[in-house]
């Protein structure tokens, strides 16, 4: 597996980001090129040398026209999606640009499509992104680790006026991420630096394990006298080819005074707002009391979301959270037609090689109810009728 890892020295915009990928491997021309898939974008793109405290690094500078209009979260969408770039650099900056459109949404109060970029929505910053996911499936990265964010203080410029550091959207997409601050003076993460590596990162913190094989150092436009400004990407392969392992949080509370009939809906609530798994415990409480632990896995970035449905739903007047990690087998959807209709199946690959296929519950209940038909004798026919090596496994799925 083809992994990178992002160490944010001085920390990240979203040219220093493409540029220590220029570093490492990527070549400006198929850069160049690819953006030019682009319809509609005017700009210039400029890589050139930098010596940063006696560091070799890359500078990139993307020059468009001034004094450019906003663009809505919607004409964006229709840029990238009218574009002829390959459907994964598409969807990773689609990713992106929506992350970055939730943060703007909930600074200013405004629905997600009411959305209006300045900054971040000028071209240069269009560049940026669009660049970053060329970048990512122009090097076949599966996999892009961090280290914590560092970041600055004072007061940046902006259309609005003069912004508190780190900016207000920069804070709202690094939620439930691990920052520090640092004895800076200065922006050092913009909104499409934590835009590009919120969505990106896979985990952040120390530097997994991996054989390097390119180094790549991109540089900004500031220069800081306390530390370099420099962003260091390390790309590599992981020995871990069997499993991969991720990041995730645990949100969990103890009830003694609930219906237990209101679990059912608390679990489809829980579900559809990105848990991935959730369960019950007995305990014994306070008091000799019986009572029940509920207890969520997500993803660090659901944390709000599933506190608020455990808050409102239950009856607790509190959660418990903590960052936990996981391994988890190679694994990919497929879909298999059989005669009653087509179904979901889930491919797990052992740590032997061999592969396991389980048919998705859900639809054989769907076709047995439909067809009248008893759903073990369904379940039966589909396994014995699949065979392991026809279904490849698709990376990080």
């Amino acid at each position: 597996m083809r992994i990178a890892y992002g160490d944010l020295i001085g920390g990240v915009s979203g040219d220093m980001f493409v540029a220590a990928l220029l570093d490492a491997g990527l070549r400006l021309s198929k850069l160049k090129s690819e953006l030019k898939n682009v319809p509609a974008l005017s700009f210039g793109l400029k890589a050139s040398a930098k010596y940063i405290h006696g560091i070799y690094a890359v500078q990139l500078k993307v020059s468009c026209p001034r004094n450019e209009p906003p663009r809505s979260w919607k004409a964006i969408r229709q840029l990238i999606g009218r574009s002829k770039l390959h459907r994964n650099v598409k969807d990773t900056g689609l990713k992106i640009f929506s992350r970055l459109a939730a943060a703007e949404a909930e600074i200013h109060g405004v629905p997600l499509d009411e959305v209006h970029f300045h900054e971040i929505g000028a071209t240069d910053s269009i560049v940026d992104i669009i660049s970053a996911a060329i970048a990512v499936h122009e090097l076949d990265l599966e996999s892009f680790h961090f280290s914590p964010v560092p970041l600055g203080r004072g007061l940046t410029g902006s259309r609005h006026g003069p912004l508190p550091v780190p900016a207000p959207a920069t804070l709202g997409l690094l939620k439930n991420l691990p920052v520090q601050g640092i004895d800076v003076e200065g922006e050092t993460v913009t909104p499409t630096g934590a835009a590009i590596i919120s969505t990106l990162g896979k985990s952040f913190g120390a530097q997994p394990q991996m054989r390097i094989e390119q180094i790549g150092y991109g540089t900004g436009q500031k220069q800081f006298i306390e530390r370099p400004n420099l962003f260091r990407v390390l790309i590599g392969t992981s020995d871990e080819v069997l499993w991969r392992e991720e990041s995730m949080l645990v949100i969990e509370t103890n009830i003694d005074d609930m219906n237990p009939e209101f679990y059912d809906y608390v679990f489809d609530r829980l579900f559809a707002a990105g848990a991935r798994d959730v369960f019950l415990s007995s305990i014994q409480m306070k008091k000799n009391r019986p009572g029940t632990l509920l207890r969520v896995i997500g993803e660090p970035k659901d944390r709000d979301a599933l506190a608020r449905i455990i808050l409102r739903e239950t009856s607790t007047i509190g959660v418990r959270f903590y960052p936990v990690g996981r391994i988890i087998l190679k694994r990919s959807i497929q879909r298999l037609k059989t005669r009653y209709g087509t179904i979901n199946l889930k491919v797990v690959e052992g740590l032997d090689g061999t592969k396991r296929i389980d048919p998705e519950y859900d639809d054989l209940k769907r076709i047995a109810a439909a067809r009248k038909i008893p759903l073990k004798l369904l379940y039966d026919e589909v396994v014995r009728s699949v065979r392991p090596e026809k279904f490849l496994l698709r990376p990080n799925e």
